[in-house]
């Protein structure tokens, strides 16, 4: 009797052990893909295309989704979307907010991640500010080692509540 109450409790103290790994490695692994998302967000912001190009996996076939619009691959992105941006925008702030990451497999070797989004910013050539408001999902997979992004999907629509404040809201 003494043998099996030994052999549970062994069993029952590696068990969680195990639990406590899977659930370190889970939070390091949101953590990355957290930290891959605030990469974005800052190049979006300074109209920077290398934190596209260090965190997005380039490959035929990829596609980036926002607003009814599509980048077909991730040149696409970066040279016409990202990088010129930061001229034609005064400024852009973004923010992701409520960032929830699922991981899927046996492996957990893809996650997804979808966040609330806040668009702000200001259009150089015609003085008109923006404020939007909605969503964007981001598909990841782990390659040797590193969280990389394969899709993004972001749809927004104007911030009703501000639109009643904004001088250009009746244009």
């Amino acid at each position: 009797m003494r043998k099996f109450i030994a052999t549970f409790i062994a069993l029952i103290i590696s068990l969680s052990a195990v639990a406590h790994d899977d659930r370190d490695h889970s939070n390091k692994d949101k953590k990355a893909i957290v930290d891959v998302i605030k990469s974005i967000k800052y190049g979006w912001e300074n109209g920077d295309g290398l934190p596209f190009r260090r965190n997005f996996l380039d490959f035929e076939g990829a596609r980036y989704i926002e607003g009814g619009g599509q980048n077909a691959g991730l040149d696409s992105l970066v040279e016409h979307h990202v990088e010129p941006e930061k001229d034609a925008l005064e400024y852009l702030k973004l923010s992701f907010s409520e960032i929830e990451v699922n991981f899927e497999g046996d492996d957990k070797s893809f996650a997804w991640a979808i966040a609330d989004t806040r668009i702000k910013g200001k259009v150089n050539k015609s003085g008109k500010t923006f404020d939007k408001k909605g969503f964007q999902t981001f598909l990841f997979r782990k390659i040797n080692g590193n969280w990389k992004v394969v899709h993004t999907h972001s749809s927004s629509r104007d911030n009703k509540c501000c639109l009643l404040y904004t001088s250009d809201a009746a244009d």
